[in-house]
């Protein structure tokens, strides 16, 4: 059974930067295509990074240059770094397989607000 669970999420002001982790169980974060999801009030879900099983990334538009995607093999762990933070990246992050999210199947999110 596949369980991803994000945490690291907070209250930041504008500008800052945070760093969510996702620990990852039943699943081999190297072996497989792996990302973040995240869904602001009232917004759907949407992509922000993604890294496949070669290391390749791929970001969001909105993301793009500040966001950085990455995994530690050994831990098992998801990242990510998040830079330049705006008021527009305040949602429920969520780690999560392509795969599972198009399925519709999601676990707990963390939240992460950006305020002054």
């Amino acid at each position: 059974q596949v369980r991803l669970v994000p945490s690291g999420g907070g209250v930041v002001q504008p500008g800052g930067s945070l760093t969510l982790s996702c620990v990852a169980a039943g699943i081999i974060l190297r072996d497989s295509t792996v990302g973040w999801y995240r869904q602001a009030p009232g917004n759907r879900r949407e992509l922000v990074a993604l890294i496949d099983s070669g290391g390749a990334t791929n970001y969001g538009s909105s993301v793009k240059g500040r966001f950085t995607i990455s995994r530690h093999n050994t831990r098992n762990i998801l990242y990510l770094q998040m830079n330049s933070l705006q008021s527009e990246d305040t949602a429920v992050y969520y780690c999560n397989t392509p795969g599972r999210a198009v399925n519709d199947y999601w676990g707990q999110g963390t939240q992460v607000t950006v305020s002054s």
